[in-house]
């Protein structure tokens, strides 16, 4: 479909494109020739919109004549067409500025992080958390309490830290907690969920009958608990820009207002871009349509990784198809970059690469 597309209609589509995410208006051939003095007349750019319609990038609402662009309008202006300009200096500046004054707070930089992304895209932001790509063991402690409980902390590689209490056989000593503990690090320091349940499914960890059953009760919590934080990497996800997002004119109806909070404050539809995002290198966009969760059809997403090595997050923008995307990728990029940064000071990681 591409080889359709001749200079002056990639020009036009570029014009009706930028023009309706400025002016969130239907596009008339007339205010092209006028405003942008094309060396053609107004009939010769009304042809060139129909051929644009029947390529399927453009469309038209009711009875208008100006046309709007469709998802595969946007693809193509994403992919072809927009210019891809940086935040200015003086913004790079001041947002980096902003993080610095925050630098030893992790919480503070998620909020903050939200709070930049919003503002500059005018438009609501999304941060999860700096965490493992997946869980991975880095020790596991084994502590008496009483009698018949123990407490297990597990540590993971990030720095989670999760506590759950065990019951013990009667008889069971601190020495025995110990020996298990020591076993199990030294056959699952390191490993991701998949190791252990492998160890536990084959028995491999079993040093003597005695400790058989506390090992398998150990491993069967230490499995549950990684996959707990795994299944929680996508749905811990910060939100912001509520009133940024809502003075765009497509949520002057109370209905689309409901369900741009619910898809916020539930995370459904974002979550199940975490794992694509945290996958990729670069800014991934993903425009309406795209989408395979039917309530997110009437959105575009800007999503991009930070940080690096085992320990990233991903943060974006969420607004409606007819997005700024150069702006939203421009500052999704550009604090991606500061957070990883802080995170290369912080673990000694190096950042993604683009």
């Amino acid at each position: 479909m591409t080889s359709d597309l001749s200079d002056r209609r990639r020009l036009i589509l570029k014009l009706v494109i930028q023009e309706f995410i400025e002016s969130s208006q239907p596009v008339a051939s007339e205010m092209l020739t006028r405003k942008y003095q094309l060396n053609v007349s107004p009939a010769t750019v009304r042809n060139e919109l129909a051929a644009l319609e029947e390529l399927g990038y453009l469309t038209h609402w009711h009875t208008s004549a100006g046309r709007v662009p469709t998802d595969s309008g946007y693809r193509f202006f994403v992919e072809n067409l927009m210019d891809r300009t940086p935040l200015s200096a003086t913004e790079q500046r001041m947002i980096r500025h902003q993080f610095y004054q925050v630098r030893t707070e992790l919480d503070q930089w998620i909020q903050l992080a939200g709070a930049v992304l919003a503002r500059t895209a005018q438009n609501a932001s999304v941060v999860t958390p700096p965490r493992a790509q997946q869980a991975r063991l880095k020790r596991l402690e084994l502590i008496a309490i009483h009698e018949t409980t123990a407490l297990m902390v597990l540590v993971l590689h990030d720095g989670t830290i999760r506590q759950q209490t065990l019951s013990l056989e009667p008889g069971t000593t601190q020495e025995d907690l110990s020996r298990c503990a020591a076993r199990v690090n030294e056959r699952c320091t390191d490993a991701p969920v998949e190791r252990v349940e492998e160890l536990l499914r084959t028995g491999q960890t079993l040093e003597a009958p005695r400790d058989a059953g506390l090992e398998r009760q150990v491993l069967d919590l230490v499995v549950k608990a990684m996959h707990q934080f795994n299944e929680h990497l996508s749905g811990d996800i910060h939100s912001d820009g509520l009133i940024e997002i809502l003075n765009q004119p497509e949520f002057s109806q109370v209905e689309r207002v409901r369900r741009m909070i619910e898809i916020l404050q539930s995370g459904r539809g974002l979550g199940m871009l975490i794992p694509r995002a945290l996958a990729s290198n670069g800014v991934q966009v993903v425009i309406g349509g795209e989408h395979s969760y039917d309530e997110m059809r009437e959105y575009s997403v800007v999503l991009s990784r930070y940080g690096g090595g085992e320990i990233v997050g991903v943060l974006g923008i969420i607004g409606p198809t007819r997005m700024a995307y150069p702006r939203a990728i421009s500052v999704v990029r550009y604090i991606s970059t500061v957070m990883s940064d802080l995170l290369a000071e912080l673990y000694g990681a190096e950042g993604p690469s683009e």
